[in-house]
């Protein structure tokens, strides 16, 4: 049982790789949700290992058998790995919880910020223009979208990059892409390996947003100008959006560029080798976890008699 639950806590961090490769490998629009999915898979397996080393642990003491009314303490091959397991597990699951809701409070402070201060303004249409001195511009969800651009950025750009700027925004709001980005948080708050995986979410979903945009338009030089002008003009500047509302100007920027200005328009997309390999890594981690949380069950109906070893 022990080994099964620590596959979840291994596989995890083969998960960069396979991320990023799979982008490589995939339509942005494909491999978005291909890369959300498998990171939630992979945090909800490790989380489920971390809960059942934790109550593994606490049963094979004699005071938590009698809370968990056993007629005798969960029996372990070896306390010797289970019992410093338990406490591992203990201390990692209350650091992902403390990071998470901390991380929750400030992203929810920073939504209700960016959203009373684009209700406060006029807005044409689905755009919202807020005088600031700091060039920013992002898709802010909620009801209405809103595409939140400040009197900064739109000063630093020539006419058709405004153009550009804004279906790139609207294309994250159509697409939904804020939800993307707050499981991909989410997740990358459950295994530390998680966040690069995160960061190749964003980039997703800003490739992604890039290639609707350059449909949109029909110039993908444009779009690649415009996000590199936008970049470049708010590098420096602070933002107080939330991490969940995508923005034009982030991610890897010369990555972003280069595929808008392939002359074929897309990478080759035969290989998915990789993809599939991503996938089965999710899926082998949430099966080796839920064995070992039925392991783990059996064991405690053992224990407390419901059922003969």
């Amino acid at each position: 049982m022990t080994v099964l639950l620590l596959v979840p806590l291994i596989l995890p961090f083969l998960a960069p790789p396979l991320a990023r490769r799979t982008l490589d490998r995939l339509a942005p629009a494909t491999a978005l949700p291909v890369l959300t999915a498998s990171a939630l898979a992979l945090a909800g397996a490790c989380v489920a290992a971390l809960g059942a080393l934790v109550l593994t642990g606490l049963l094979t003491l004699p005071a938590f058998a009698v809370l968990g009314e056993l007629i005798h303490p969960l029996r372990t091959p070896s306390d010797y790995l289970v019992l410093p397991a338990a406490m591992a597990a203990t201390g990692v699951l209350t650091l992902s919880a403390w990071t998470l809701v901390r991380s929750a409070l400030r992203q929810t402070r920073a939504f209700r910020t960016a959203r009373t201060q684009a209700d406060r303004r006029p807005a044409a249409g689905d755009l919202c223009v807020v005088d600031s001195p700091h060039p920013d511009a992002y898709a802010l969800p909620g009801r209405p979208h809103r595409i939140v651009v400040t009197t900064a950025m739109l000063r630093s750009l020539g006419p058709g990059e405004r153009e550009a700027l804004f279906a790139h925004e609207r294309a994250h709001n159509r697409a939904g892409h804020h939800y993307f980005l707050a499981a991909a948080e989410l997740a990358a708050h459950c295994h530390p390996a998680l966040r690069t995986t995160r960061d190749t979410i964003r980039l997703a979903a800003e490739r992604a947003a890039d290639e609707a945009a350059a449909t949109a338009i029909g110039d993908r030089r444009l779009i690649a100008t415009a996000i590199a002008r936008a970049a470049l003009a708010g590098h420096a500047s602070p933002s107080t959006r939330p991490d969940f509302a995508p923005a034009a100007a982030t991610g890897p920027l010369p990555q972003r560029v280069a595929a808008l200005l392939e002359p074929s328009g897309g990478r080759s997309r035969a290989t998915r080798r990789t993809a599939l390999l991503l996938v089965a890594c999710a899926v082998l981690s949430v099966v080796a976890g839920a064995t070992g949380v039925v392991d783990f069950h059996h064991e405690v109906e053992i224990a407390q008699g419901e059922e003969g070893p």
